[in-house]
């Protein structure tokens, strides 16, 4: 059956088979509790601890520095409540930037109604905030600094590197939500000089509900719930072993073809954002053009609602989204774009298509042969939310 063309792959990404195999070979032959001393549980911890070693070694890391999780958004709220919690006595000053994801936005602003100051730091017209404005932010009372390595909605990398380094002379705890990042662009903790980083499987051809936490030794966390003395005490609960051998085997697949994928879809986006800015007028591409992730392309169609143009482009069998998946239904313009100084209504016209390995050029080349009448319908339209 034709599924139509998938360009939303920033939301999420189609299971490979390699990783189902996986997971269901664990699934089926490995069902013991990895916390029982007989032979099916200790089966189960060695298939544990193989995937904790492969999941650390492509992030540079060592293996009781990974601590398993149901995703990104667990992660990122073990990382900043559990920093900021465990350091509350040197401080409640935490940085973070206007552009976050709403895992971490949301998570300090729970902060800020338990007493923390939290300090929301701008972006420029790329969608990049500025080292020296981290440093300026930087308060005697500072504990946490959390800054996300790419923009899920432009795909704008951040200056990881320099605030890492800025972090670390400091010696203040700094944070990066990693989960667009890893499988796109080399990561490595120890070059990016973080304490916690935040990955997730579903968005490197895994399955949903498992991620984790690099946590660099020496640095202590409050976990967020409690039970026994699973991952380190910082994640109680029986591990969801078959999740995190699919896990492991999609992050060992995406780092080692990492550059011949990148290839592939820096190559796609080009074609579609050029394809686009030839056979339409009044279009603005979002984001940094250097510094970016080589998957997201954000575009702003002047004159036409992004929702409108979401909804005809899905009854053409072509799925993309108006900004992150995390805020769909919200009808305000994206915070992100917003935060860059685009004006509300071309905020709420623009699109996130994002690519993924099975993506191919025809099915670049359909989307260019249709966007243009789709613009001009709706352009023509009295009410672009219209969908005819």
């Amino acid at each position: 059956m034709d599924r139509g063309i998938y360009l939303d792959n920033a939301a999420t990404t189609p299971v490979r088979q390699e990783v189902q195999d996986t997971f269901d070979e664990v699934l089926s032959g490995t069902f013991g509790n990895a916390s029982s001393i007989h032979t099916f549980g200790q089966d189960a911890k060695r298939v544990l601890e193989e995937s904790r070693e492969t999941v650390a070694s492509r992030i540079g890391a060592q293996p009781d520095e990974v601590i398993f999780t149901s995703g990104g958004t667990e992660s990122d709220n073990l990382a900043v409540r559990g920093a900021a919690y465990v350091l509350k006595d040197r401080g409640r000053h935490v940085i973070t930037t206007a552009i976050e994801h709403p895992a971490v936005l949301n998570c300090c602003g729970a902060l800020e109604r338990e007493g923390f100051d939290v300090t929301y730091l701008p972006v420029d017209l790329e969608c990049r905030v500025h080292p020296d404005w981290v440093l300026d932010a930087i308060r005697p009372d500072t504990i946490l600094i959390t800054v996300m390595f790419a923009n899920n909605e432009t795909g704008s990398v951040q200056p990881i590197e320099e605030i890492g380094g800025i972090a670390r002379q400091k010696g203040v705890i700094f944070h990066t939500d990693a989960v667009q990042a890893v499988g796109k662009v080399p990561v490595d903790v120890d070059d990016l000089g973080v304490d916690l980083l935040s990955i997730s499987a579903h968005k490197i051809y895994g399955p949903k509900g498992i991620g984790g936490l690099y946590v660099r030794k020496g640095t202590t966390l409050d976990p967020l719930v409690y039970g026994g003395h699973h991952e380190k005490n910082l994640r109680p609960g029986t591990e969801n072993v078959p999740g995190i051998a699919a896990f492991a085997r999609a992050i060992e697949l995406a780092t080692v073809e990492l550059a011949s994928v990148k290839e592939h879809l820096e190559l796609l986006k080009e074609r579609l954002a050029n394809g686009i800015q030839e056979r339409i007028d009044m279009v603005h591409r979002n984001g940094s053009r250097d510094s970016c992730l080589p998957n997201i392309l954000n575009m702003s169609f002047s004159g036409v609602d992004g929702e409108a143009l979401l909804l005809n482009l899905d009854l053409m069998g072509i799925a993309v989204s108006t900004g992150s998946a995390c805020s769909s239904g919200a009808t305000e313009p994206s915070h992100v774009l917003l935060a860059m100084g685009i004006e509300p209504l071309l905020a709420q016209a623009s699109l996130r298509f994002s690519f993924g390995r099975e993506n191919t050029e025809e099915e670049i080349d359909r989307v260019i042969e249709v966007l243009p009448d789709i613009v001009k319908r709706l352009r023509g339209l009295g009410d672009s939310r219209a969908v005819r």
